[in-house]
């Protein structure tokens, strides 16, 4: 007798079930809802009617591209995101390949790339409130140790100057990044042949110039991954702004775009509308950001094998067309 062959395929889709239904219910749809309230007039508190701006209908996201507040938090966005990102990769690939060298083996690794790995896991809130109050004025960790070396007699007010205050939280965002950066780097090098190291080194390539022209061409992928995501964790940057200084810290020094968007719709203002048009115009940017980012970090030398091969397949298609034609004449 012929045996039933059980397909244990199905129960798949059901364990998709919880994911799917979470990520419509609070992911999908409520960027639809704000995409769609971005061309609306709702505003205020108890506000239920909502009327779409007929006449006019990109209203609110051209007073959100012309509003002075926005370009500033754009601004901060960008040049916070950049200061903690560069030295965040750089430390990152440093650590990852003294960690994954073969000559030199580090004792107790597991223990460094833990404590490395340790800030990010620790909350934004803590983190926050943790260097508010080493910069604390009057009285501080950071004022403490100023004065009693002699730098200043009286306290210094570090979070007036608004250089101080995006660089203080440009390192906080490097601080709690890098350990993760290094973990995914690492991952991406233990990932690549052992036999291509072993080949250089007989070759008489010297540590740097492995990591030069083996480890960071091996890495492509690994490093499009990590700069995506850090470019859209980092315009989407909302926490530590937010909680580190209180209104955006000297002349919105350290206003980001979430942060506006967030002030917009629920610290007084209840504009929903722009907010949501504020929403959708970072989402573009990231999106469109992205794509350039895949697009010039693409692996040209398999984009060229892939239009040769599907020449190739053009070619010989023709060939048995003209072939067939033959044939049957």
């Amino acid at each position: 007798m012929r045996q039933k062959r059980l397909s244990y395929a199905k129960y798949g889709y059901f364990f998709c079930i919880p994911f799917v239904v979470a990520f419509l219910i609070f992911q999908l749809y409520p960027v639809l809802y704000t995409a769609v309230i971005g061309f609306t007039d709702l505003k205020g508190l108890g506000n239920t009617a909502i009327h779409f701006l007929t006449s006019d209908p990109f209203r609110n996201f051209k007073t959100i591209l012309t509003n002075g507040s926005f370009r500033t938090a754009f601004k901060n966005t960008w040049l916070i995101w950049g200061l903690n990102f560069v030295p965040q990769v750089l430390l990152a690939l440093l650590l990852a390949a003294i960690f994954t060298s073969t000559r030199s083996k580090i004792k107790g690794q597991g223990f460094f790339k833990v404590v490395f790995y340790m800030p990010n896991i620790i909350t934004a809130a803590t983190v926050a409130i943790l260097f508010a109050s080493f910069f604390g004025y009057p009285m501080g960790p950071m004022n403490d140790i100023v004065t009693s070396l002699g730098i200043s007699k009286d306290p210094i007010y570090f979070l007036q100057s608004k250089t101080t205050a995006r660089g203080v939280v440009a390192f906080i965002q490097f601080w709690m990044w890098y350990g993760y950066s290094m973990i995914v780097f690492i991952s991406g090098i233990l990932g690549i042949s052992p036999d291509i190291f072993e080949a250089a080194e007989v070759d008489g390539a010297t540590r740097f110039q492995q990591f030069i022209h083996v480890t960071l061409p091996n890495l492509r992928t690994i490093m499009l991954f990590s700069l995506v995501t850090s470019l859209i964790g980092g315009l989407q940057m909302f926490d530590i702004p937010q909680l580190f200084i209180t209104k955006s810290g000297p002349d919105n020094a350290t206003l980001t775009t979430s942060c506006f968007i967030y002030n917009q719709a629920f610290a007084g203002s209840y504009m929903y509308n722009r907010a949501a048009a504020a929403s959708m115009i970072m989402f573009l940017i990231i999106c469109v950001c992205s794509a350039i980012l895949f697009y010039l970090m693409r692996d040209k030398d398999e984009v060229a094998l892939n239009k040769l091969i599907r020449k190739q397949e053009k070619e010989y298609r023709k060939k048995m067309k003209l072939e067939r034609q033959g044939g049957k004449a």
